[in-house]
């Protein structure tokens, strides 16, 4: 991940949503932005309009697969032996930009020893993909001309996610499509402000903007500026909470912005763990599921009581500005910690989010030039190292980060689980339009519900059939690791032997059915697949 340390390490856009427009051909895996990111979906549909083309990597038949040039349904699951194949049509042709691989990236010679084995009949057999639609995504994708590629969840959330995403820059270095305008590597983030929560240290093993534990020049001046001595160890990550409850490694958790027992893979196992911990604080604007297990609740304010900087998925630094007062006890975050912290016995004197904003900016080197006067009149993509910087809307124009970009190749790896005789079917889960995550939000609007009721779970034609399934027959789904039940919709929008279900009704907690095992590197947890079975239960809700 060292190759692109700027765009990979921490998730952020190569380039700009504006660009959009000036993109010849979209590459589309893992993602339906227009469920999950309908902003740019919008824009996508726009840049479509005039002209671009796209390929669709998806095991739906989306909006945008009908729409595509090119639509790959792919088996869940398999992105890098398609992507490995595909590198090697354009390697075994010769049509990777031989100029860009020579003077800006190295271990040019690993990339083709590993991805020689992936022949177009190897990837065929493994992702149900025809060998000369393969061959066609990789001749237009190395073709000439402004060709991005745009990914979401469904590539991270596996336990191979980084290998995905590596394998993504690889195929984006091969062909010569980082560093320009309308190019690049562009996952979309999963909330309105993750990237800036990335940007300000929320990871397990990074200081705020990326700094390593071990570079002791850093930690010497983040400990003059906060006056204490800082440990140097990682953290845990949040999908290792649980199990170290278990062990008794952890004994109070506090927990804000985030609803872990519905919203984390395997929540059965959350829940066990809230219920486990000694002292559990949440800080929320609801009484969330996890807030109710909560031994103290503590009142935050939301987004449109408050001042401050949100950071969105293209790095670009946006200011919010308070519109209303919050209700009764209700504090911004930054307040509450402070307050709380001043408690505790260390002193947390900030006047205001503009007085932490100006620490992290003497702080952060992308972050330098970066004022709140500046912000007033537009927001500014980092890295942005100076007061006169316009910002950097393509990252890598004429370098990477390391200097030259390193092909990081990676083996296909099969998903944790696949069908067997039991639990004979994939389950995978995605966005609803008109809800926002888990609904702790948009749940509490009647207008909502009309739109959205119900989550469905979408069969195939050919499961119902063996099935013996009928429309809105109520199902149970159950994996190993729990079950749900729902009623059913027969569609061909989902691929034979996979179940489709979105994951944002909390009356329906699909996270009792997903994975919890975890990516090596970033510790994500494979939400998008797992083996089910379904028990058809009839035409009338369970009691």
């Amino acid at each position: 991940m060292a190759s692109l340390a700027l765009t990979f390490g921490s998730g952020a856009m190569t380039n700009s949503i504006a660009d959009m427009k000036k993109t010849d051909l979209f590459l589309m895996i893992g993602s339906n932005p227009d469920t999950s990111h309908p902003t740019i979906g919008m824009r996508l549909h726009q840049s479509l309009d005039l002209g671009a083309k796209m390929i669709v990597v998806d095991p739906r038949r989306t909006r945008l697969a009908e729409r595509a040039d090119l639509w790959l349904r792919i088996l869940p699951g398999t992105d890098v032996a398609l992507l490995n194949g595909m590198m090697k049509v354009i390697l075994d042709e010769g049509l990777w930009n031989k100029k860009f691989v020579e003077e800006r990236t190295e271990d040019f010679d690993e990339l083709q020893r590993l991805v020689a084995k992936y022949t177009p009949e190897m990837v065929e057999q493994i992702t149900g993909i025809p060998e000369d639609q393969m061959r066609q995504a990789a001749r237009m994708f190395a073709a000439d001309g402004r060709h991005a590629i745009y990914h979401g969840m469904g590539i991270t959330h596996y336990v191979t996610g980084t290998d995905r995403v590596k394998s993504i820059a690889n195929l984006s270095m091969l062909c010569g499509k980082v560093g320009v305008e309308g190019g690049g590597c562009n996952p979309l983030r999963g909330q309105n402000n993750v990237q800036g929560a990335c940007d300000m240290g929320a990871l397990f093993n990074t200081l705020p903007g990326y700094g390593g534990l071990d570079n002791d020049e850093l930690f010497a001046k983040y400990e003059k500026v906060w006056k204490t001595k800082l440990p140097r160890r990682p953290g845990k990550p949040a999908t290792e909470i649980w199990e170290n409850i278990f062990k008794g490694h952890i004994r109070g958790l506090y927990v804000f912005g985030e609803d872990p027992a519905v919203a984390d893979a395997n929540i059965s196992h959350v829940q066990a763990a809230l219920e486990e911990i000694d002292f559990l604080v949440v800080q929320d604007i609801f009484l969330t599921e996890t807030a109710k297990m909560a031994d103290v609740v503590l009142p935050a304010a939301c987004f449109a009581e408050k001042d401050g900087t949100f950071t969105c998925t293209e790095r670009r630094v946006q200011r919010i500005r308070k519109a209303v007062d919050a209700p009764g006890e209700a504090k911004p975050d930054w307040k509450i910690f402070c307050e709380l912290s001043t408690k505790m016995g260390y002193d947390m004197d900030y006047d205001s989010p503009e007085d932490v904003f100006n620490e992290l900016r003497h702080l952060l080197p992308q972050y330098a030039g970066i004022t709140y006067a500046r912000l007033e009149k537009e927001g500014l993509q980092w890295p942005v190292p100076t007061e006169d910087h316009p910002g950097t809307p393509v990252l890598h124009t004429e370098k990477f980060t390391r200097g030259r970009g390193l092909f990081i190749p990676e083996d296909y790896i099969p998903p944790v689980e696949l069908p067997d005789e039991e639990y004979p079917l994939l389950f995978t889960t995605g966005r609803d339009l008109a809800r926002y995550n888990f609904s702790s939000m948009t749940g509490k609007t009647p207008e909502i519900d009309e739109i959205s009721p119900e989550c469905f779970a979408e069969v195939n034609p050919l499961d119902a059939e063996r099935l013996g399934l009928k429309e809105k027959n109520w199902v149970r789904l159950t994996s190993r690791r729990g079950s749900v039940e729902m009623r059913a919709t027969i569609t061909e929008r989902s691929q034979e032997g996979t179940i489709f279900c979105t994951y944002n009704h909390l009356q329906t907690l699909v996270n009792m059915l997903t994975l919890d095992a975890l990516d090596r590197l970033s510790r994500t947890p494979e939400y998008k697949l797992c083996a089910i079975k379904v028990a058809v239960l009839g035409d009338e809700q369970p009691s």
